[in-house]
């Protein structure tokens, strides 16, 4: 394995994505940046974070500042990302950061701040401290599954695949550049050694690859059937009043999308709600019209959204205006939901105008 780490990494100095999260080759990497990035892209695609991260940073450049701001500006600045429990946690990370006087170094210090586990306590002491430590990521299974031909499905195979991989990394051409052979693994995963159609011919490793020598290399690793994602129920309500203020409220710290804001409504549960029953939950009594329905697929459930609006006078709490709702920092179910009545909005305003532009008949 030796010469395999050896040619891992001399492939990575000539093919290694530009990412804004990556250090240029020969400079130091921020812990910061480091391991914001690595949260940011926990579940998730370097495509989707990517145009989100220079922003992000932007705006809480660096960990004292993420620290001090107010949760309210942390949620709003991670909308649209998801799992929004790691924006929570990120937040929590970054007190517990600036009360220590700086980042741990090491794995298991790491792994005592908030939302940091094995994998990203590893990215970080590797990457950003250059501690001899292999994260073990989806891209990085892959790539050892199909190295040793390992056969045995996923999830079960995770303990012996994560121990390929620490084998690996105790190489000495990986000992001494721990950063480099963490993302080396990460772009072979990502560029070379894909899920579908690898390309095995440009891969560094194929001539030790096993899977490859045996003809399975798309076939592998190995996955136990899906079991069915669960159907979940809710429905919104969409009130504005006559100065085009739109009610919002915010979701409890805990639980999934905790500390949010959304429009009002009702739990989710497995059964449909008749507006019978949902309308215990608005927020006003007001001629609520149903207007459709949105659907979003969450980890573990998804979830059909039935949406409802109305106008009254004026609303039972302050609003936001209609234009700012979709920049006020709604998670992206509730981001489609409003999305769907600003458009049924808009066209009502047309069919409004339209009708009051027709000439009416002359009498005879």
């Amino acid at each position: 394995m030796e010469a395999a780490a050896r040619d891992l990494l001399a492939w990575y100095d000539r093919h290694r994505r530009v990412l804004p999260w990556r250090a240029a080759p020969g400079a130091s990497a921020d812990p910061y940046v480091v391991w914001l990035s690595e949260i940011m892209l926990q579940q998730t695609t370097v495509a989707a974070v990517a145009p989100r991260f220079a922003a992000f940073l932007d705006r809480f450049p660096d960990v004292a500042t993420l620290a001090e701001a107010p949760w309210e500006e942390v949620a709003k600045a991670w909308a649209g990302l998801g799992y929004y429990a790691r924006a929570r946690n990120l937040h929590e990370a970054a007190k517990a950061v600036v009360a220590r006087g700086g980042f741990p170094k090491d794995e298991a210090g790491l792994r005592s701040l908030p939302g940091v586990g094995p994998y990203t306590a590893a990215a970080v002491a590797a990457i950003a401290f250059g501690r001899p430590a292999v994260p073990v990521d989806g891209n990085v299974e892959r790539v050892m599954a199909r190295l040793h031909a390992v056969r045995e499905t996923l999830p079960a195979a995770k303990r012996a695949l994560a121990a390929a991989a620490r084998a690996f990394g105790a190489t000495r051409a990986a000992q001494a550049r721990p950063g480099d052979f963490a993302q080396a693994l990460f772009d072979l995963g990502a560029t070379i050694c894909t899920p579908r159609r690898p390309a095995c011919a440009l891969c560094p490793l194929t001539h030790t690859c096993r899977a490859r020598a045996e003809g399975l290399a798309e076939a592998l690793p190995a996955k136990s059937a899906k079991a069915a994602r669960p159907e979940r129920h809710g429905l919104v309500f969409w009130l504005e009043d006559r100065t085009g203020a739109v009610l919002l409220r915010r979701r409890a710290p805990e639980g999934l999308l905790g500390g949010m804001l959304e429009l009002p409504g009702t739990p989710w549960r497995d059964e449909p709600w008749p507006f019978a029953e949902a309308r215990a939950h608005a927020p006003a009594e007001a001629g609520w019209e149903e207007i459709g329905r949105v659907r979003h697929v969450f980890t573990h459930f998804a979830l059909d959204l039935a949406v409802v609006a109305a106008r009254v006078e004026a609303l039972p709490s302050p609003g936001v205006q209609r234009e700012a709702v979709l920049e006020a920092g709604l998670p992206a179910v509730m981001a489609k939901a409003a999305r769907l009545a600003l458009a049924h909005s808009s066209g009502r305003s047309r069919e409004r105008s339209t009708s009051s532009g027709r000439s009416r008949p002359r009498s005879s």
